[in-house]
């Protein structure tokens, strides 16, 4: 599937432009961290890009979040690896392990595109480009600020290498990169 086809996909399946933002920011942040990392890029932001496709099916039905993906992915004919990282973001809920470096940098980025996003809400102008990682940082430690956003989650960066502090500075550049389309 080439990435036109997985965009048609997830705007036939998500309604949420909100939604759909948070999925074309972790795609970006997943294509960034391919490319740190020496990975396919376009295989994570594959990835990153179709992680939510059944959210809004199943957003009352955690355990049923990414098998309802993965049976669509299955009849596209998706790689494995990527279907078993998008069952690895949601492990918790469906009774699986992180293990694959894909799952664990899918649930890191996707995460982290909340912080991101309520931190640059809060500056006065809401830009991407105004937006300091080092504010980022300092919320991360804020547990009532965006308290719906995983710490735990966003760092499972390091388990790939990946420091706090350079993971939150690579994933604010990757949502820069395409912040007219995300409107910040």
């Amino acid at each position: 599937m080439i990435r036109e086809e997985a965009l048609s996909l997830l705007k036939e399946k998500i309604r949420s432009d909100v939604l759909i933002k948070h999925s074309l920011a972790t795609e970006a942040i997943m294509v960034k961290l391919a490319e740190v990392l020496g990975e396919d890029k376009e295989k994570w932001g594959l990835c990153g890009l179709l992680h939510d496709l059944d959210f809004e099916e199943t957003k009352d039905n955690a355990p049923n979040h990414t098998l309802v993906t993965s049976e669509i992915l299955l009849k596209k004919e998706i790689p494995e690896d990527i279907i078993v990282a998008i069952q690895e973001h949601n492990a918790e809920a469906i009774g699986r392990t992180r293990e694959t470096k894909m799952g664990i940098a899918l649930t890191a980025s996707e995460s982290i595109t909340g912080l991101i996003v309520a931190t640059t809400l809060v500056l006065p102008d809401r830009r991407l480009g105004s937006l300091n990682p080092n504010s980022v940082r300092k919320r991360m430690k804020e547990k009532a600020f965006a308290k719906n956003v995983s710490r735990e989650s966003i760092l499972e960066c390091e388990r790939i290498g990946q420091p706090l502090e350079r993971f939150i500075e690579l994933s604010v550049d990757a949502m820069r990169g395409i912040s007219d389309i995300l409107g910040l």
